[in-house]
């Protein structure tokens, strides 16, 4: 596409509010402790993702669902002030919004999600808004929405010919009709281990495996090429997976070729740690690219 047009991103995905406490002692079962701190966060892999694209300058819009509660307003304004397009939004009466109540402990973490509204995200509502991925530049998955809607987006975006990246966590066995339709898979190391035992086809040109401190591993004629991680002050590394992701999705609907979209979206996904939150953290453009230029 040209350079110098705004890319298209759809997201479909999850929208979360994170419930989030710091305790000294993680509790037992059956125990009650007090806690430190309490805060609620913009959550949501989907979310996450489109907040990330919007920040690197991308037109993104998300399709998902969220209740018509305290929280499902919160993060319809939140995700309007991050520029992200809502057209795609279903909101929905007597339906709480997604949580994720989460304990933080001793460098360990608990985490309960009660989806709310996600599991509303169906392939009719997928359907309804087909449009939307067909006028994208690339499109953008994970799997915190029921996996029928993502055979389905996958199945729109394929009509079309508009690429998909699926991001399969949190992990679940993926359809063969997803494998096959994908463009790219980004798991995580233990994500990808899983995929390669059970996958029947060669999985091996559409992967793009992020491994934390290692870098980032993907194939090229064949052969595996890897992108050494950045040396970065890491505060907070939530959120790191859907930068990357989000990031990769911009460069990649920017016309990048694979290896520079891959080394722009490990330099956004490295600028995330440096601050606390999953969403605070999501670097501009220009701070990707003049971090980038730092490191040549």
């Amino acid at each position: 596409m040209d350079k110098n047009k705004q890319p298209r991103v759809c997201v479909v995905g999850s929208i979360n509010m994170d419930l989030t406490v710091t305790t000294q002692v993680m509790p037992q079962q059956g125990e009650t402790v007090l806690g430190d701190d309490f805060a609620t966060y913009p959550g949501g892999k989907g979310a996450n993702q489109a907040v990330a694209a919007a920040r690197l300058g991308a037109e993104v819009h998300i399709i998902g669902a969220l209740g018509e509660d305290v929280f499902g307003k919160t993060l319809y304004d939140h995700l309007k002030q991050e520029s992200v397009l809502l057209d795609g939004i279903k909101k929905i009466a007597d339906t709480p919004t997604g949580v994720a109540s989460i304990i933080l402990s001793e460098n360990d973490n608990r985490i309960i999600v009660a989806p709310g509204a996600n599991v509303q995200v169906t392939p009719e509502l997928v359907e309804a808004k087909r449009d939307i991925i067909k006028s994208s530049n690339i499109v953008l998955l994970q799997l915190e929405i029921p996996i029928k809607s993502v055979v389905k987006t996958v199945e729109i975006a394929n009509a079309y010919g508009v690429p998909v990246i699926v991001n399969p966590a949190p992990y679940q066995q993926l359809p063969v009709s997803v494998v096959n339709g994908a463009t790219f898979l980004t798991p995580n190391e233990i994500e990808a281990a899983a995929m390669t035992k059970v996958a029947a086809m060669d999985l091996q040109q559409k992967l793009i495996v992020t491994k934390g401190s290692a870098g980032v591993a993907f194939y090229r004629n064949g052969k595996e090429e890897l992108v050494p991680a950045f040396t970065v002050n890491a505060k907070d590394t939530t959120g790191a997976g859907d930068t990357f992701n989000g990031a990769l999705a911009v460069a990649l609907a920017n016309g990048r070729e694979l290896a520079d979209a891959v080394l722009f979206a490990n330099g956004a996904a490295a600028l995330s740690v440096t601050k606390i939150g999953a969403q605070a953290g999501m670097p501009s453009m220009t701070e990707v690219e003049d971090f980038l230029k730092t490191q040549e």
